[in-house]
């Protein structure tokens, strides 16, 4: 039985999306109210005076994409940081390749962008291409404002996160060390540190005023700083492709197939990644030769014929990789003396590539925030100033979070004939060009961190689908299919804006928390 509250939202989602191409225009209009929101206070000239005993302004859990480029930023503005990371190896990883233009923008805002380019091969994107049941369309990125070095980027993961580690260790108020971090130091309800094992075993304790944990994924921390709830929707089986070339280059390929999306993009001049998605929690096992006839049998013939041979060599090969996806709504409980980022604090599911642009836009918006204070050793004035923090992010962070679970239930395959047609009308509305092209684009890249657009691009997609049905004319069956349409939309997204909050992600600046100024000393 479909929910009344589906219904209503529904009926008004539908009343919204008549007055779209009314208010759309703003799209690319600018974002200056937020900018000057999360642009915080100038820099004072902050240098923190040493102590005698040279104690830690910061300690960082991790050194991955945030906690690397955590620490180069609090470095820069003269923070003493000490970041303890599990592994110092380059990571070797499936995900965490493709970098949106919006998240390029805030690593040129950290001065880190010379770590995406050529010195570690990286390839510039600058849209995607879209294919189903033998068509296909390419949608680029709204770049006509910026310069030209501003795109998207892909690359080896491994490679950018080591090379914002050098970066990072080149300043003299960084210690890199690598350690494995057991617990926090609580005291009295305030976090004071942590506790880890170096790299020769030893128990050792690091303190700080604040301690900022950025695990990632698999975090063993997360439930001493929220309440969180994982999901698990589907698993990526992993391939790269070698000297081949794309059918659109520098873009991003996705092929809404059977079961759910294949993905491809560049990581380097010579080799493209390949992402099959597979939903749920258990895929065909690699060791038994199952995921390669899996391979064979039922992705190859959705590969595009250019990408087809190259794909096939590629599971001859071998070299198969799985990870689980996972997704999980910014669930956070204040605690004095600690905060959460990256994807220990907030998933979602990496179809649109857009979990390195929310965690750098966090970190631009962390380092502005924390600019104008000196001392960070009060605790509790602290906690209660950067729960700012959690409300000034959700422009950026819902909107690319809703747009990547939708987008990814929207691109799956089902047997429910109003899903299907979802699907398509999705498809045929990217491919209209215009407004119904970059609209979206520019919310997907990051570029436009605005959830109202978004939800009306959403049901503006569904209104599109039922006006089709009803031509040539609307007959009882048809009238139904657009009805059930209508609810479906309603039942994918309004769950995932309730699951990022309805008040800070449309209303924000009713939240009090909106207004909270620096603590004095």
């Amino acid at each position: 039985m479909v929910s009344y509250e589906y219904i209503l939202g529904g009926f008004l989602a539908s009343l919204l999306a008549f007055v779209f191409f009314m208010i759309i225009s703003t799209t690319l209009g600018g974002n200056k109210k937020f900018k000057a929101l999360s642009g915080g206070a100038k820099s004072n000239g902050f240098q923190p005076e040493m102590e005698e005993d040279k104690s830690t302004d910061v300690v960082i859990v991790g050194a991955g994409v945030a906690g690397a480029a955590l620490a180069y930023t609090l470095a820069k503005e003269g923070r003493r940081v000490h970041v303890i990371e599990r592994d110092l190896t380059e990571p070797d990883r499936i995900v965490g390749e493709l970098l949106q233009p919006g998240g390029y923008l805030k690593l040129i805002e950290l001065g880190l962008e010379d770590c995406a380019n050529e010195s570690i091969d990286a390839q510039k994107v600058f849209g995607y291409a879209l294919y189903k049941d033998g068509k296909d369309t390419k949608l680029s990125y709204p770049l006509e404002k910026y310069s030209a070095d501003v795109a998207g980027r892909s690359f080896h993961n491994g490679r950018f996160i080591q090379r914002m580690r050098e970066k990072a260790a080149t300043l003299a108020n960084v210690k890199l060390e690598q350690g494995s971090v057991t617990t926090l130091i609580e005291e009295k309800g305030i976090v004071k540190g942590v506790i880890y094992k170096n790299k020769a075993g030893e128990e050792l304790r690091a303190y700080a005023p604040l301690t900022i944990v950025c695990d990632g994924c698999f975090s063993n921390l997360r439930k001493s700083l929220s309440a969180p709830k994982v999901e698990n929707p589907s698993c990526f089986v992993g391939l790269i492709l070698e000297n081949c070339d794309l059918p659109h280059a520098n873009h991003g390929h996705v092929i809404l197939g059977d079961p759910s999306p294949i993905l491809f993009y560049p990581i380097s001049n010579t080799e493209v990644r390949c992402l099959v998605d597979v939903p749920g929690t258990k895929v065909p096992s690699v060791t038994n030769g199952e995921m390669a006839k899996y391979l064979k049998s039922v992705v190859a013939p959705q590969i595009p014929p250019q990408l087809h041979n190259a794909f096939m060599a590629a599971v001859e090969k071998g070299n198969i990789r799985t990870m689980q996806n996972k997704s999980m709504a910014a669930n956070p409980v204040p605690t004095p003396g600690a905060i959460l980022l990256g994807d220990a604090f907030n998933m979602r599911h990496p179809l649109t590539g857009g979990g390195m642009t929310v965690a750098l836009s966090d970190i631009v918006l962390l380092r502005n925030l924390l600019r104008p204070l000196r001392d960070l050793s009060d605790a509790t004035a602290l906690c209660n100033y950067l729960e700012a923090f959690y409300t000034l992010r959700k422009p950026v962070s819902s909107t690319i979070n809703t747009l990547a679970g939708a987008l990814y239930k929207v691109f799956c395959a089902s047997p429910d004939p109003a899903k299907q047609e979802m699907r398509e009308a999705c498809f045929d509305y990217l491919s209209l060009g215009g407004i119904c092209s970059y609209g979206p684009l520019s919310l997907l890249s990051g570029l436009n961190p605005r959830p109202l657009h978004l939800f009306l691009h959403f049901f503006a997609v569904a209104i599109y689908g039922v006006g089709r049905l009803m031509l040539p004319f609307p007959s009882p069956q048809r009238m139904w299919l657009g009805a059930r349409l209508i609810l479906s939309a309603s039942s994918i997204i309004f769950p995932i804006i309730k699951g990022e909050g309805i008040r800070q992600m449309f209303f924000p600046v009713t939240v009090p928390a909106f207004y909270r100024s620096p603590p004095l000393h």
